[in-house]
């Protein structure tokens, strides 16, 4: 029996409870904490939610407070805060001052799980890395007749699964600077794949964005694990103020540590033991190589370095993260839609060697773009671009000397992708990667890359 959620759940009797944002971790909530006798109400400031929504809600007699006023007198025992949704607001604000307690669907799964964390945050490359951990447990797991959770940012919310988890079980989260920003856990294992500009129209500053990312380690002690990128300037430095034991992994050079995965005449190294070959890994591009040493000093002592090989060798790579879509007349496209930053499509156009049509722009995050054009430039035989930041990089090509006939630009995305097929000729590769969120358009970069897809499949 796990003992802190049966403390939790004699806690939560009788309380009313707040879901501030019905989102996807707070609707998976709602079952939970009516299971546990609390008394809910959902708050979302859309004033007109579908009637899946309110037919869920309403068919277990929720009250729901829809529109501009959600926030208004809020005097709920206990507030869960959507991730989206500021800690500091002043509506939260006043309602801690009056005694409610904020928190959120994950950091309550974080104080009762039962099981080995493995945590990941990053910039770039966390649902990656994320996946491979999982799918690395996973081969421990059937051995010794555990399970793997994942969740977090992806998969599904484990609130609801508490009551079915063990301690020999494991939890894989990846979570975002959004979870991050209040979190106070400690998981066995956390992993900062690196950080770079991201999410700075909610952050207040890019030392906000750090700040929130080193939440993931802040409460480790020296029993716990914390992987580092060695390539990346703000993660290396984290290793100065970490009590954990920290792993430092680098594709570029051996890192002077006492605990290091490294990359070297083709082979990842851990600790100067082989552990597999570039060729073992089906995965394409150097970043994908950065993704399997972070899994493997992650999982290392924990999964045995055949099983790490059984899952390089077959595991195809997460949707939407260059995923081959279909080849028509000739021409291969890819979905990468997860490439929400410059970052993340400097990383796909690395993965190609050939020439690309790029499909790029979506939702502004205000995130620098420089970096991404001179690469852009060189990789682009032709460049598609569609929302606000489309059009920014397409201002920026420009300067950059970026021929004007090589450009175009579509305010719809449907029409984007169309017009990058009629480019295409035999031979060809069409990618899809915005370096832009996805929010003009769509409620998810998965959304925006399911429409890729059917886009593609439409074609004749």
């Amino acid at each position: 029996m796990n003992e802190r959620l049966k403390q939790f759940q004699d806690y939560i009797k009788g309380k009313r409870i707040a879901l501030l944002g019905m989102g996807i971790s707070n609707r998976a909530a709602v079952d939970f904490l009516l299971s546990s006798g609390a008394v809910l109400t959902a708050r979302d400031q859309n004033p007109n939610p579908s009637p899946e929504i309110t037919d869920f809600l309403t068919s277990r007699g929720v009250q729901m407070i829809y529109g501009k006023d959600y926030l208004s007198d809020i005097t709920e025992d206990i507030v869960f805060r959507s991730p989206g949704i500021r800690f500091d607001i002043e509506a939260l604000a006043e309602a801690a001052a009056k005694g409610s307690v904020i928190t959120s669907e994950m950091e309550v799964f974080l104080e009762l799980c039962p099981c080995k964390i493995f945590a990941v945050t990053g910039s770039d490359g966390k649902t990656t890395t994320t996946t491979l951990i999982s799918e690395m447990l996973k081969q421990k797991a059937e051995k010794i007749g555990a399970r793997v959770y994942v969740g977090g940012n992806i998969g599904t919310p484990l609130l609801p699964f508490l009551e079915e988890m063990h301690p020999s079980d494991f939890a894989v989260l990846e979570l975002s600077s959004f979870q991050l920003h209040t979190m106070k856990a400690a998981p066995l294992c956390a992993v900062v794949t690196n950080v770079t500009p991201n999410h700075l129209n909610w952050h207040l500053s890019m030392e906000e964005y750090v700040e929130s990312k080193k939440n993931i380690y802040a409460n480790q002690t020296e029993s716990c694990r914390l992987v580092l990128n060695a390539n990346n300037a703000i993660t290396a430095s984290m290793a100065q103020e970490a009590k954990a034991k920290v792993t430092y992994f680098s594709s570029k050079e051996k890192p002077e540590a006492k605990h290091i995965c490294y990359f070297e005449n083709g082979v990842i190294f851990h600790d100067g033991v082989p552990v597999m070959k570039r060729e073992d890994i089906k995965l394409v591009g150097m970043h994908n190589v950065e993704n399997y040493m972070a899994a493997i000093s992650a999982v290392h002592g924990y999964v045995d370095t055949e099983d790490m090989l059984a899952v390089a060798r077959t595991f195809g790579g997460v949707a939407h993260r260059i995923e081959l879509i279909a080849e028509k007349n000739g021409a291969k496209y890819y979905n990468s839609s997860i490439d929400t930053s410059p970052t993340r499509t400097l990383a796909a156009l690395a993965s190609f060697d050939e020439e690309l049509i790029v499909i790029v722009g979506g939702y502004d995050k205000h995130i620098p773009l420089e970096p991404l054009i001179a690469p852009l430039a060189k990789k682009a035989k032709f460049t598609v671009a569609t929302g606000d930041t489309g059009l920014e990089v397409l201002q920026k090509l420009k300067a950059h000397g970026y021929p004007r006939n090589k450009t175009a630009y579509l305010g719809d995305f449907d029409e984007a992708v169309r017009f990058a097929a009629k480019t295409a000729k035999e031979g060809d590769t069409v990618l899809l990667s915005p370096a832009a969120a996805s929010f003009d358009a769509f409620v998810n970069f998965e959304a925006r890359g399911n429409r890729f897809r059917e886009l593609v499949r439409e074609l004749q």
